[in-house]
């Protein structure tokens, strides 16, 4: 076994990519609720569109239907788009968590093999998994904005 580290010091270097783990599973928590909340509204205003789609045929829309209608497409394409960036976000937060796994184990396996040539990549690991946390952190901000200009169709509508 290596003898500049001591037990404890490995259980403690192994901690930080397990918190990072925590973290990210805090953040993919986050974005499956948000998932959830945009596929269910998607599917609200699809059938809220099928019922329009639907009465078209039996008469000719009001003023009011028609954009309530094209509020509906609008609303509908960037819910879409959103859907989009939940997915790369959970994607990266996903991707993060497998590194930071992967970093634990090296720095277990580099602890009982004597192996010192793994230190780069053990770091390499870590910060890969950060970029991936940074890049799941710019999909959901982008998606926070999308969600309000979603928001705004819907009040812009309504008007």
């Amino acid at each position: 076994m290596t003898e500049s580290f001591s037990i404890i010091e490995v259980i403690q270097l192994m901690l930080a990519p397990g918190i990072m783990i925590s973290a990210c599973g805090l953040l993919l928590l986050g974005m499956n609720n948000k998932y959830s909340l945009v596929v269910n509204r998607i599917r609200i205003l699809n059938e809220e569109k099928r019922r329009f789609v639907n009465k078209a045929a039996e008469k000719d829309f009001s003023y009011e239907e028609t954009i309530r209608l094209e509020s509906i497409s609008r609303q509908l394409s960037a819910l879409t788009y959103r859907v989009k960036l939940i997915r790369n976000a959970v994607f990266f937060y996903t991707v993060a968590v497998a590194l930071f796994v992967l970093t634990s184990l090296f720095i277990g396996i580099q602890y009982l093999s004597e192996f010192q040539k793994l230190n780069y990549l053990i770091i390499t690991l870590f910060l890969v998994g950060m970029f991936a946390v940074l890049a799941g952190v710019i999909f959901a901000g982008y998606e926070t904005i999308k969600g309000y200009q979603i928001i705004q169709i819907e009040l812009k509508s309504a008007e």
